[in-house]
C-alpha cells in the first residue's frame, strides 16, 4: 500500500470574513498557523511522511512551512494542487455570489454551473480534471509503503475524494466539506490499482 495524505490549508483572513480567495496571496492568520502546528504534530505521530506536494499558492507554502517544524520530508510545490483562479470573482463576499451570479450556482444550475468559467479564471471542470491528472500520476510515481503527504485547498481536496469515490462534480462539492488543516487518507493498492479513502475531513486535532 501506499498511503496518501492530503490535508488542507489553515486559516486565513479571507476565509475568516468569507471572501473568494482564488489564487488571491492571502497569508495564514494567526488561528491557522496555530491550526498548521497542531497538524504537524498529528502527522508526525500518525506518519512517517516520506515526501510532501503542495500547492503554490501563499497559504499554502505558509501551511508547509509551519508542518515542516514537525516533519523532515522534501518539498515539492507545484500548481497543479492549486485551488479554483475565480478570476474576476476574487474578493468577492461568498453570500454574495448566489444571488448576483447564480448561473455559477452549483445547487441552482446544476452541472452545467461545472462548466462554467468566470472571466479570467476556470471552471470546476478544469480544476477536476488538472487535479485528478496530478493524482494519477502521483500514484504511478508512488512507491508501495510510501507516505505522500499533499497540502492543498478545500476545492481539489473535495473533487480529488469524489474522484476516488465516484462522485460526480456537484455532489462532490455540495456534499462534502472540508475544514482547515483536514486530514484525509487515502490507501492505493499497487497490485489492484485501487484506491480507498480510510479517513475524511478529519479536524479532531484542531
Amino acid at each position: 500500500m501506499t498511503t496518501i495524505v492530503a490535508v488542507r490549508h489553515g486559516e486565513t483572513e479571507w476565509n475568516r470574513t468569507r471572501r473568494l480567495q482564488g489564487w488571491a496571496p492571502v497569508p495564514l492568520t494567526d488561528r491557522g498557523r496555530a491550526q498548521a502546528d497542531r497538524l504537524g504534530a498529528t502527522l508526525a505521530d500518525r506518519h512517517d511522511v516520506d515526501r510532501i506536494l503542495s500547492s503554490d499558492l501563499c497559504r499554502a507554502e505558509e501551511t508547509v512551512e509551519v508542518l515542516r517544524d514537525h516533519l523532515d520530508a522534501p518539498v515539492t510545490f507545484d500548481p497543479a494542487w492549486r485551488e479554483r483562479d475565480v478570476g474576476v470573482h476574487q474578493g468577492l463576499q461568498l453570500d454574495e455570489m448566489p444571488e448576483r451570479f447564480p448561473e455559477y450556482d452549483l445547487s441552482a444550475s446544476g452541472p452545467e454551473a461545472a462548466h462554467r468559467s468566470p472571466e479570467s479564471g476556470e471552471s470546476l471542470v478544469d480544476v477536476r480534471e488538472r487535479v485528478v491528472e496530478r493524482w494519477e500520476t502521483t500514484l504511478a510515481e508512488s512507491e508501495p509503503g510510501e507516505t505522500v503527504l499533499v497540502v492543498t485547498h478545500g476545492g481539489p481536496i473535495r473533487l480529488l475524494l469524489g474522484h476516488v469515490t465516484a462522485l460526480d462534480i456537484v455532489a462532490a462539492i455540495v456534499e462534502q466539506s472540508q475544514g482547515y488543516c483536514s486530514i484525509n487518507e487515502v490507501e492505493y493498492d499497487h497490485e489492484t490499482g485501487t484506491a480507498r479513502v480510510v479517513r475524511e475531513n478529519d479536524t479532531s486535532h484542531c
